[in-house]
């Protein structure tokens, strides 16, 4: 007994962070292009517009866009079965509202999806990853506009015509829960503002509905899920306080999953709603796109677990954009990220129990800082590690419990700018990128020693994580 034989291994990562050439070839600027570097200590910041004294690390970021065959022969090599990549809106709508596409930025993606399946490596399409046309963030406002939805649909008609026989699955919004913690990452939205970041939810369901029902339409056969940024959150107790808050914090996640897998809003989020004021306006037609646009799939990124308490002196820790409180029984990551292989386990029963939907870990990984030794190698046996315990509590949760996992992809499979930082230093990837925090660096390709090491793991499908 082990993991269907078909099962997709791989890595994932975001045009934002590793394709560079940021204006090259008629594409428009993103809201990711207006994003500066940052720090662990420092945040990174918004300008509006391309200031000369700030770095905007997406502007290079690893240049895969002329580097793409060479990262995805590396891939090939480890064994991919897939590759997960986003799009980027703006490459193919330059400002999001035109009515006819970008053909330079569709030729890219074409030149992309041939090389991945000439190697058998199958695309795994994000549509919208913190990538909105800044034309759309400025102009409309965003996602809290109706009139985003139309040009997403527009977006999306233009990607399934084009790509619907090279992309077998797709995902409709990166993270899509992450419009509450950073609103202009996830929907052009500037400030904190729970009105306006639940109105564009809202919108970004009724696209997110009406790109499965369209899809489906142009090919049976593609699968669309959605993709949302979860983890397990504990109680600091067992005081029934605790549990509650700690159940109250996993409802703002299910929130998001049970809206596009069950397709209605649950009572206990209208009722939130009614609680702190907030009203969303929708269309007569929103209840029956919402019911018939629900998803193929649950696509979802897992890194640390968090801890919830009641306690109001309690000090925060560091996440995944979900922050809790320090867990005594846990180490943590250099980025205060809470390590926990179990907690995965726990993660896709929950999801699973919940919906019985597919399930698909599209990202997970360890961030760290990377040392080349005297010898010209990178030894991050602390990364096997980390993949090595959750790959195995993942096996559990397939083999032990039942669940129906579609695949995982190793989150920044070749390293690429940090989205939450927007450093080079905080590594993820197999394969180590010569570029550092400032922009310098040759963009060499060297191989770390976690290559080989997933290398052997997918050639085994998993039963040899030994290193």
């Amino acid at each position: 007994m082990g993991l269907n034989k078909d099962f997709l291994w791989g890595g994932a990562t975001a045009a934002n962070q590793m394709e560079g050439a940021y204006l090259e070839d008629s594409k428009g600027l993103s809201t990711a292009d207006v994003v500066t570097a940052g720090s662990h200590e420092k945040k990174r910041e918004i300008t509006d517009t391309i200031k000369k004294d700030k770095y905007y690390p997406s502007h290079t970021a690893i240049d895969f866009y002329h580097k793409y065959k060479e990262d995805i022969a590396l891939f090939a090599e480890m064994g991919f079965k897939c590759f997960r990549l986003s799009i980027n809106w703006a490459r193919i709508f330059p400002n999001g509202d035109e009515d006819t596409p970008n053909e330079k930025g569709l030729a890219f993606y074409d030149n992309v999806f041939d090389e991945c399946l000439k190697y058998g490596i199958e695309p795994v399409v994000t549509i919208s990853h913190y990538e909105t046309p800044l034309h759309l963030a400025i102009e409309y406002g965003g996602w809290t506009s109706r009139k985003l939805i139309a040009f997403y649909e527009r977006y999306c008609v233009t990607l399934f015509t084009r790509y619907h026989k090279k992309v077998k699955y797709w995902m409709t919004f990166n993270e899509i829960n992450v419009i509450n913690y950073l609103p202009w990452f996830a929907g052009g939205l500037k400030g904190r503002d729970e009105q306006n970041e639940y109105q564009a939810a809202h919108h970004q369901f009724i696209a997110s509905a009406k790109a499965v029902k369209l899809g489906h339409s142009i090919n049976p056969e593609i699968k669309i899920g959605m993709m949302i940024a979860y983890g397990t959150t504990y109680p600091e107790t067992c005081n029934p306080e605790d549990v509650q808050k700690a159940a109250e914090v996993m409802q703002r996640k299910h929130f998001y999953t049970d809206v596009q897998c069950r397709g209605y809003y649950p009572k206990y989020k209208l009722k939130d709603f009614e609680r702190n004021g907030i009203v969303i306006k929708m269309e007569e037609e929103d209840v029956q796109i919402l019911k018939e646009g629900t998803v193929d799939y649950i696509g979802f990124s897992y890194y640390a677990s968090s801890v919830s308490t009641n306690r109001k002196d309690a000090a925060s820790v560091g996440g995944n954009m979900i922050r809790g409180i320090k867990n005594p029984y846990l180490e943590a990551n250099a980025w205060g990220w809470q390590i926990d292989p179990i907690g995965l386990r726990i993660a896709l029963n929950n999801l699973y129990e919940r919906y019985e939907l597919p399930l698909f870990i599209v990202e997970n990984g360890l961030g760290s800082v990377d040392e080349i030794n005297e010898n010209g190698q990178i030894i991050d046996n602390y990364r096997i590690d980390y993949l090595a315990r959750h790959i195995s509590e993942m096996k559990k949760a397939v083999e032990l419990d039942g669940v129906n996992l579609i695949g995982y992809t190793a989150w920044g499979c070749i390293d690429l700018v940090s989205a939450g930082t927007g450093e080079m230093k905080k590594r993820y990837g197999f394969i180590y990128v010569d570029r550092d925090d400032q922009g310098n660096g040759s963009l060499k390709r060297m191989k770390k020693k976690s290559f080989g090491w997933y290398k052997k793991v997918i050639a085994t499908n998993g039963e040899d994580l030994n290193y």
